[in-house]
């Protein structure tokens, strides 16, 4: 029996990045023997334990032949002979096949160092394309490892993956899982760049393959397309560290541009609406939690007025914040201006303008907040409250511009 350290522990160590998790493969061993050291068994799949003392996970080599469609169509087989060389074979890509014994030595099969240096997701075998949730790991990978390219050979197999329909058996809770995870690396652009550039995207997220290629004008969008521009967008959201729900909203925003019809272009009057549709829809499909599609939503519906925020009315002010909840949630309301903001910089030589709009409904919404609601609602005719209340906060706003 013998135990080694494998995948991102070992690719990360060798990157000089720090090492969150370690996992671990076992190598001649079987169930009864870990459970007899102490390991508490915890896999359902395939045998996985927990360290009695550093709860890091071992699993036993093993070895998955194809059975069946998706990621879960295999058939495991784990045993005492299967050796380390047979383990990383079955795995996804070299830099993530390479495995390091207790005096630190690398055992590297597949060349995964060599592929480290040239900063190169390569696949290890045709095995690759048994398993469609490769294809969203190494757009994954994209957006974190930023100077990293895929192998010519490894994108036509994922194009062929996706020809051949495996990418239509991912459940969609899995497809949720990878994207919020490439959403927050680096640069998410590139996540969806590598899925754009196989086919994966126009399967799995047609309505954000579909904004490329559709202008915008010019005057207001110095990068014209709107796929581009949504990348930016979401690019900028990384960079500036926000969270998930700001993320996927920056990313949706403007989902309303691809269903214009084209004799419109570059023209896009009533995208917002058409906009938060097509955002509970994909957010259906994939099952997107309720905060990111709750916040997709909104900022999909709203965006274009907080861009307009010096220009609305008062009234018009109150129902924005109405709308967008900001009376009662009011951290919310912030992740919807930075995800407005988001819209504002991600767009080349927006990215340092003076940008008010947040600012400004800040200050509204402290303006509004500082009427005493229960008191209007008292001193108002019982069946005219909500009226009353609401005429009060457009007063005050109204005396704060007039005075501002």
């Amino acid at each position: 029996m013998k135990s080694y350290v494998v995948g991102g522990a070992v690719r990360d160590r060798l990157l000089g990045l720090p090492v969150a998790d370690r996992d671990h493969v076992v190598v001649g061993a079987t169930p009864d023997e870990m459970v007899a050291q102490g390991y508490q068994p915890v896999g359902k799949d395939f045998p996985v334990f927990l360290h009695p003392e550093t709860h890091e996970e071992y699993a036993l080599a093993r070895t998955e032949r194809k059975s069946g469609h998706g990621y879960k169509g295999f058939t495991v087989y784990a045993a005492p002979e299967v050796t380390l060389e047979e383990d990383l074979h079955r795995r996804d890509l070299t830099i993530n096949a390479m495995a390091e014994d207790d005096a630190g030595v690398v055992i590297d099969p597949y060349n995964g160092q060599r592929d480290l240096a040239a900063k190169t997701f390569r696949h290890v075998s045709e095995a690759f394309a048994e398993d469609p949730v490769r294809i969203l790991r190494v757009a994954r990978f994209a957006a974190r490892f930023t100077d990293f390219d895929v192998a010519p050979e490894t994108l036509a197999l994922m194009r062929q993956m996706v020809d051949n329909g495996e990418v239509d058996a991912l459940v969609p809770e899995r497809v949720w899982q990878e994207v919020a995870r490439g959403l927050m690396e680096a640069r998410p652009s590139r996540m969806f760049q590598v899925l754009r550039n196989c086919g994966a995207l126009a399967r799995l997220f047609p309505e954000i393959d579909r904004l490329f290629g559709v202008p915008q004008p010019p005057t207001h969008h110095p990068e014209v397309d709107t796929g581009v521009h949504v990348m930016l967008v979401v690019d900028w959201a990384a960079r500036q560290g926000f969270d998930l729900p700001v993320r996927f909203a920056a990313l949706t925003h403007d989902l309303g541009k691809g269903v214009t019809p084209p004799e419109f272009w570059p023209k896009h009057h009533g995208h917002e609406q058409k906009s938060v549709a097509l955002v509970r829809t994909l957010c259906e499909r994939v099952r997107v939690p309720a905060d990111c599609r709750d916040l997709a939503v909104a900022v999909a519906r709203d965006h274009g007025n907080v861009q307009r925020a010096a220009e609305l009315r008062p009234a018009t002010l109150v129902e924005l914040l109405e709308r967008v909840d900001a009376f009662r949630r009011p951290e919310r309301f912030e992740m919807f201006l930075q995800a407005c903001e988001c819209d504002f910089r991600g767009r080349p030589g927006y990215e340092v303008r003076p940008f008010p709009a947040p600012d400004l409904l800040r200050q509204a919404l402290r303006v509004v907040n500082a009427v005493d609601a229960g008191e209007v609602a008292r001193r108002a005719d019982p069946a005219h409250v909500r009226e009353a209340v609401f005429q009060a906060r457009v007063e005050a706003v109204s005396a704060w511009k007039r005075d501002g």
